[in-house]
C-alpha cells in the first residue's frame, strides 16, 4: 500500500510540473483527488488493512494529498501569472500612437440662418411665436382671404391630409392664430417648415423654410413696412445693399409688393452674376394686411392697420452663402456642411 501511495505521489508531481494549462491541471486533480481518483480509491480500500497499518497508511495518504494539492496550487499560480504577462503584452495600448480624430458637430446652416434672422427681428422689438406644421384649411387659406378658386388650393400644389387638414403651405397661419389669440398691438415673427408641390428647379423644394413677420397697431403705414425691410436687409447683407419694391398681388395684403436686393457680388454696380442689372433675386413678399384678414381675426380694420412680410430662409441662405442648389441644404453631405 505504501509503495502504491508513493508511486501515485511521484506520478502526480511529474504530471503537474509538466502541465502548461489550467485545463490540464484540472484533469490531473480529478484523476487523482476526485471521487473516482487513484488516491481516493486507495483510501477507500483502507478498511481491508489491519488496525496497526491503518493509521500509518492514513497519515501517509493525507500527507501525499496535501503535497499534491500544494503542488497543484503552486503551478496553477505560475500558469495564471504567465497568462497575465502574455495578456499585458498582447493587449498593451501604445499611448504614443496618435488618437482617433473626433468629429464634432455644429449647427446646420439653415438653423444658424433662422437663429440669425430671429435675432435681427428681436433686436427690432419683435417677439418670436410658433405654430403647428399640420394646419386647418381655414387658417391656411380662408382666414387669409384666399379665393376658393386660387391655384394654391389645388391638390396639385398643396399636400392635403383630409378635406379640411393639410400641411401648411406658408407660416402665415401662425399670424392668424396670433391675431385671434392676442390683442393689438402685435409685433411678431414666426419661422418653420412649410410644404408645397414645388420642385421645378434648383432653387425650389417640396419642403422649405419660411420666416414671416406681422405688425398690427394703430396708424401703421407702408412707410413703416419699407423702413423695417430696409433695416433688415442692411443688417443681414450689409449697409451698402439697397432694396427695390415691385408691385405684386397677394390675397392677404393690399397693397402688396415683392422685394429685390442689390447684387451681393458687385454691390449694385452690375456684373456677370446679375447680368449687368445690379440687382439680385427677389428675397421676400410683403404688404399691408388686408382689412378682410383683420376682420376675420376679430380686429377692427377701422381702428387698426398692419403690415406683413414673408421670406424664404433657404433662399436667404443661398443668396448670402452663394449656394446654387437648394438640395445641398438637405442632403447632409459632410463635405458641404463642414464649410459652415
Amino acid at each position: 500500500m505504501k509503495e502504491k501511495l508513493e508511486a501515485i505521489r511521484k506520478k502526480a508531481i511529474e504530471k503537474i510540473e509538466n502541465s502548461s494549462t489550467l485545463d490540464e491541471l484540472e484533469e490531473i486533480r480529478i484523476s487523482i483527488l476526485g471521487k473516482k481518483g487513484e488516491l481516493t480509491q486507495i483510501l477507500r480500500g483502507m478498511k481491508d488493512l489491519s488496525k496497526e497499518e491503518r493509521p500509518i497508511v492514513g497519515k501517509m495518504a493525507n500527507e501525499i494529498r496535501e503535497t499534491i494539492e500544494n503542488k497543484l496550487t503552486e503551478v496553477k499560480e505560475e500558469i495564471k501569472e504567465k497568462i497575465k504577462r502574455e495578456r499585458l503584452v498582447s493587449e498593451r495600448i501604445d499611448i504614443s500612437m496618435p488618437a482617433k480624430e473626433k468629429r464634432v458637430g455644429h449647427r446646420h446652416p439653415l438653423l444658424k440662418m433662422i437663429e440669425e434672422l430671429e435675432g435681427i427681428f428681436m433686436n427690432m422689438g419683435f417677439s418670436v411665436v410658433e405654430g403647428p406644421e399640420v394646419e386647418t384649411v381655414h387658417n391656411n387659406f380662408d382666414a387669409l382671404n384666399s379665393p376658393e378658386n386660387h391655384p394654391s388650393r389645388d391638390p396639385s400644389d398643396t399636400f392635403y391630409i383630409t378635406d379640411n387638414i393639410l400641411l401648411r403651405t406658408h407660416t402665415s397661419p401662425v399670424q392668424i392664430r396670433a391675431m385671434k389669440k392676442l390683442k393689438p398691438p402685435l409685433k411678431i415673427v414666426s419661422a418653420g417648415r412649410t410644404f408645397r408641390f414645388d420642385d421645378v428647379d434648383d432653387t425650389h423644394s417640396p419642403m422649405f423654410h419660411q420666416l414671416e413677420g406681422l405688425v398690427v397697431d394703430k396708424n401703421v403705414t407702408m412707410a413703416n413696412l419699407k423702413d423695417t425691410i430696409d433695416k433688415f436687409v442692411k443688417e443681414i447683407f450689409g449697409d451698402d445693399i439697397k432694396t427695390r419694391f415691385r408691385p405684386h398681388y397677394f390675397p392677404f395684403t393690399e397693397p402688396s409688393a415683392e422685394v429685390d436686393v442689390s447684387c451681393l457680388e458687385c454691390r449694385g454696380k452690375g456684373c456677370e452674376v446679375c447680368n449687368g442689372t445690379g440687382w439680385s433675386m427677389e428675397i421676400l413678399g410683403c404688404g399691408m394686411v388686408h382689412p378682410k384678414v383683420l376682420k376675420n381675426c376679430g380686429i377692427d380694420p377701422e381702428v387698426y392697420s398692419g403690415f406683413a412680410f414673408g421670406l424664404g430662409v433657404d433662399r436667404i441662405a443661398m443668396v448670402k452663402y452663394g449656394i446654387d442648389n437648394i438640395r445641398l441644404l438637405f442632403e447632409n453631405d459632410m463635405r458641404f456642411l463642414e464649410q459652415f
